[in-house]
């Protein structure tokens, strides 16, 4: 997330009420998180094991829960709490502006567009020529559409990223203020929700087609040419490059990466970043060819024992 204008390390430090080590003019551009973050921004880190990630990640500026030895190039912000702070920043930069209106007047909607009733399109969505969004559909601030998509009954672009911290007191939520991205020639089935990205955008690239209720996690980016079938749930800051395949009730944990082309057979539980242009199944994942091959001697099993038992 970019700020309309750049600041310094002071005034940032100000807003968050907080020490800092470095220059007071140091020039701050935006905040993300760690796997998107670029040149100015702010990431924020509060546990031991990330601190070297944080320090050595391209961010130049990191908001941190102990003083430490600042990198050359770098600034730090000194917080007791680092997640309430950033959290703070992202309410400052992006605060939630309530509608007054079920299409937001600054909504830009583009020719031919046909917007069914119900709908609830918020602040600052831009929609392109030729779609169509069935009824029921919620857009949230800020959401990207493209030309030439379909978006079915009851879908929720832009809702909050599933991010906790757990305190003593509760969970407590990191806030999101990123975006949803829709390109061109993109079909969404009925029922299905795609989460604003913390700071960053989830995407779904250009000609690729979602069933019906399928589940996006927050910064999650999907290529072109996707095929997703029904009930696939697909966490938090995933990558599923181009022309991938994953059939129905497919679950994958976060972060990972799913190759060109591969194709994920239905109910298969990804639980690490596979490559492109394989077929795969199960749980533990594995090539299909090979999970399938143990399958028959698991069903074998019997057989072997009773001859066993005979000798």
């Amino acid at each position: 997330m970019k700020f309309p204008k750049s600041h310094t390390l002071k005034k940032l430090a100000q807003l968050i009420d907080c020490e800092f080590v470095g220059d007071e003019n140091f020039e701050v551009l935006g905040m993300n998180e760690i796997h998107v973050v670029e040149p100015g921004d702010i990431v924020f880190v509060d546990h031991p094991k990330y601190y070297d990630k944080a320090l050595n990640s391209a961010a130049t500026i990191i908001l941190i829960n102990k003083e430490v030895d600042c990198p050359e190039g770098k600034a730090l912000l000194i917080s007791d709490d680092p997640f309430r702070d950033f959290n703070k920043l992202t309410n400052h930069f992006k605060p939630f502006v309530p509608s007054s209106s079920a299409i937001s007047e600054t909504a830009k909607i583009g020719k031919n567009t046909i917007i069914q009733p119900n709908c609830f399109i918020g602040n600052n969505v831009t929609i392109g020529d030729n779609c169509v969004i069935h009824s029921n559909v919620s857009i949230y601030d800020d959401t990207i559409i493209g030309n030439n998509v379909t978006i079915h009954a009851g879908c929720v672009l832009g809702a909050s990223a599933f991010y906790y911290k757990n305190r003593p007191e509760g969970f407590d939520q990191l806030k999101s203020g990123g975006r949803v991205i829709i390109k061109d020639n993109v079909d969404i089935g009925a029922m299905c929700s795609i989460d604003r990205g913390v700071t960053g955008d989830t995407t779904i690239g250009e000609g690729s087609k979602l069933d019906n209720q399928i589940q996006v996690g927050h910064d999650t980016v999907i290529g072109k040419k996707c095929l997703i079938a029904s009930q696939t749930g697909i966490a938090g800051c995933c990558v599923i490059e181009d022309e991938v395949t994953l059939w129905g009730q497919v679950g994958t944990t976060s972060g990972i990466t799913i190759g060109k082309k591969a194709n994920v057979l239905g109910q298969t539980g990804v639980t690490k970043s596979i490559e492109g242009g394989k077929s795969y199944f199960g749980t533990p994942i594995e090539e299909s060819r090979v999970k399938l091959k143990d399958l028959a001697y698991v069903k074998r099993i019997p057989e072997i024992l009773k001859q066993l038992k005979e000798k």
